[in-house]
């Protein structure tokens, strides 16, 4: 990083009372990222797939559940029943 950079963000971080250049820097890499000047997986696009990761989830819980309803409804079909 240039000297200069690190001025700035030590400077800002002063002023702006946060506890970490760190975090500043991160905050300004995220904007750039939002914003389509830096290459990365945008903050819109990192929720999206978290929703759908989230969905696939439940749909794979789901599937089992039907699995096994199947599963136990076949078995249903071919045990003999009594009429009474």
């Amino acid at each position: 990083m240039r000297r200069n950079e690190t001025a700035a963000l030590r400077a800002v971080t002063d002023k702006l009372g946060i506890g970490s250049r760190e975090t500043l820097r991160n905050w300004v890499k995220r904007h750039e990222i939002d914003a389509g000047t830096r290459p990365g997986t945008t903050t819109e696009e990192s929720a999206r797939l978290k929703a759908l990761k989230r969905e696939n989830a439940e749909l794979k819980r789901a599937n089992e559940i039907l699995k096994a309803a199947a599963g136990f409804l076949a078995s249903e079909v071919d045990r003999p029943h009594l009429r009474s």
